[in-house]
């Protein structure tokens, strides 16, 4: 049955992280030259602090050298993390997850030679994935169309013992920090891939590859409307050696449901965090705003506030933690102990709502004060927007839910 009790090593990752968070990412995390919705300093010192906890290779396998977290585990760690900032966790979950799919599931043995030692090593080795983002990964991007192409696709052309990329791609997230990109690229019936397509390995420095600086100034078209950070990427006549293609012998990139559990739920616990970031803030804020001869939290109307927010975060952890505990045991949905429904839809559906509901609520019990922009509580806001109206959180998400009440399958078509 559905337990709820961690296990000791899930008990002191959570308090190790949440000591980490609350001590050192968030003090830097909410300075006023930080809370500039556009224009947010990356806090790359304490990003690699936290690789330095293992957060970084949290979900690569025990063989390949990493901690081989499971899905629960990973979304206890991220909720905390997140609790700090959100952008950390964010980068940190880029790479956790692209770490996993990359070394122990797309990678050859020849090439895991190559590149796990440094990625294992470097505390600063992140990774990033640029060109046609397999579909599961949009979990992590804001704001567009994403299930659709590029306007400037990346195209690669086989010549001897080399593989020519050409083209661009405007936002890649991770990019800033990465030092290996996973590039998907059109190669038309020279591919490997059912539909032309092939993955490459191309390293930060490799001549013909350029990572273009961040623009993130009020007023400009490609204004940052996403977690995290990232830019554009370009290709021009970029050279990659044959040996640096990946799942050679597959039709193509393989993506399995469990990936897509994964990133869904580990998004709704970062959602999370940042929900309990905004409900502190509120609360320290009632415990010592006086009014009327005592302290705001006294009052019942702020004490109703902050008991709808206590519920509300409960809840999302509840479904969370049992969307992640059905992922890491499939059998109870073979069996017929829970429902069949996308239970890591639900979860992130749900949390999105509920946060965004919370960092409001959160906002009002500062007044006036809580839209100044050195208020962190602005932020929180700003942030579970994001959230709320994410890629992995829109109408077409819901939709496989009711498909799957009344069992109904859409046409290839539609």
């Amino acid at each position: 049955m559905f337990n709820l009790h961690l296990t000791a090593e899930q008990i002191e990752f959570r308090d190790t992280v949440r000591s980490f968070a609350m001590n050192e990412i968030r003090p830097v995390a909410i300075h006023p030259e930080r809370l500039e919705s556009f224009d947010k300093p990356l806090l790359r010192v304490l990003l690699d602090k936290a690789s330095e906890l293992g957060l970084r290779t949290l979900t690569l396998s025990e063989e390949s050298g990493g901690v081989g977290a499971d899905t629960m585990t990973s979304c206890i760690v991220f909720e905390e993390l997140a609790a700090g900032d959100v952008d950390i966790a964010i980068m940190l979950g880029q790479t956790s997850l692209l770490g996993d799919l990359l070394f122990d599931s797309w990678m050859e043995n020849d090439q895991k030679v190559s590149f796990l030692p440094q990625f294992i090593e470097d505390e600063t080795f992140h990774l990033s994935c640029a060109g046609g983002i397999p579909e599961i990964l949009n979990s992590w991007c804001y704001h567009g169309n994403l299930h659709e192409k590029p306007k400037a696709g990346l195209t690669a052309v086989r010549e001897g013992n080399e593989w020519i990329i050409d083209g661009s791609v405007s936002y890649v997230a991770n990019a800033p920090i990465a030092e290996l990109f996973i590039v998907m690229a059109e190669t038309g019936s020279n591919g490997t891939g059912a539909d032309g397509t092939i993955g490459l390995l191309v390293s930060r420095n490799t001549p013909g590859f350029t990572i273009n600086a961040s623009k993130n100034a009020v007023g400009e078209s490609d204004i940052n409307w996403r977690h995290g950070c990232g830019t554009g990427v370009e290709f021009n006549s970029c050279k990659v050696p044959l040996e640096n293609q990946i799942c050679k012998h597959e039709n193509t990139l393989v993506i399995g449901e469990h990936y897509s559990r994964q990133i869904s739920l580990q998004t709704a616990a970062i959602n999370l965090g940042l929900g309990r970031a905004a409900f502190d803030a509120a609360v320290e804020y009632a415990k010592i705003r006086r009014q009327g001869g005592r302290n705001i939290v006294e009052h019942q109307a702020i004490g109703k506030k902050i008991a709808d927010m206590a519920i509300k975060l409960e809840l999302a952890s509840t479904i969370i933690w049992k969307a992640a505990w059905v992922a890491d045991h499939p059998e109870v949905v073979a069996d017929r102990s829970v429902s069949d429904l996308p239970q890591h839809t639900i979860a992130s559906i749900f949390t999105a709502e509920a946060v965004h509901e919370v960092t409001l609520i959160a906002a009002e019990c500062f007044g006036a004060m809580g839209v100044m922009r050195d208020m962190p509580v602005q932020k929180y806001v700003n942030d579970g927007f994001m959230f709320l109206h994410s890629d992995i959180n829109d109408i077409t998400t819901r939709l496989p839910i009711a498909e799957k009440v009344v069992n109904y399958r859409r046409s290839k078509a539609a």
